[in-house]
């Protein structure tokens, strides 16, 4: 089951790129006046997925992938989530999951934000 983990490793990592690239993309392609910035399904679909993972976050529900991942390595789930894992994994530091609850829901404010400032078309 380590292929099926990988796999769902692999496809929140895409997740967790769409959701944190797509902001910056959003912003670029406004700047660059691209029309795909307008799409109401990409930009729904974007605001939805923050959403989602920030009222996760800010309710310490843990991420289903997460679980799932876990589980399918361990055959339990583990004590952190995907981005507080990896970043604890990476730099070292292990962050308080308040700090990451915090950082999720400013980042759907400034999402948010963005709906409004570079509107997606009717």
């Amino acid at each position: 089951m380590n292929w099926l983990a990988n796999t769902v490793l692999v496809l929140h990592a895409l997740l967790v790129l769409f959701i944190v690239g797509g902001l910056p993309a959003i912003w670029i392609g406004a700047w660059l006046e691209r029309d795909w910035v307008r799409n109401r399904v990409f930009r729904l679909t974007h605001l939805v997925a923050i959403g989602v993972v920030a009222l996760l976050a800010v309710l310490d529900i843990p991420c289903p992938l997460t679980v799932l991942e876990d589980w399918l390595r361990t055959g339990h789930a583990g004590p952190q989530g995907f981005v507080q894992h990896w970043v604890s994994a990476l730099l070292y530091y292990d962050l308080p999951g308040w700090v990451f609850a915090t950082a999720y829901a400013g980042f759907l404010l400034v999402v948010a934000v963005t709906w409004f400032r570079v509107p997606p078309r009717s």
